[in-house]
């Protein structure tokens, strides 16, 4: 496929994923997450073959995109954000789902999109 591998990221399931307080300030956790991604892709080669998008909800929605992250904010439940995206983004080319949840991993695999834990981003 020549298209860029869809890498779709539910950032209050990676980012739920370790207790390290994330709790008491989640805008400022999906942040840290944002840019460990945008990191990611710059050690990776400034994006190459992958389009990041981390979905965000709830108090994390105002957590803005930067280069090397789209940051798409979920009006109501990200898991059908995400869904959404996948359907209307995920055809055609490589789609990679990152999240523990497993009715969202069924959902998203039944649209022909991979799945991978929160340890692949973080």
């Amino acid at each position: 496929m020549s298209e860029r591998t869809l890498l779709v990221v539910d950032a209050a399931n990676v980012v739920g994923s370790v207790p390290d307080g994330w709790w008491r300030d989640r805008h400022g956790a999906a942040e840290r997450l944002r840019d460990r991604l945008a990191a990611r892709a710059e050690r990776d080669g400034g994006c190459g073959d992958e389009e990041v998008v981390l979905v965000v909800e709830g108090a994390a929605r105002e957590v803005a995109s930067v280069p090397g992250v789209r940051v798409v904010a979920a009006g109501g439940s990200g898991d059908d954000r995400i869904v959404e995206l996948v359907a209307a983004e995920g055809r055609g080319r490589r789609c990679v789902v990152v999240t523990a949840d497993r009715e969202l991993r069924a959902r998203v695999a039944a649209l022909g999109a991979e799945v991978a834990g929160p340890r692949s981003v973080r």
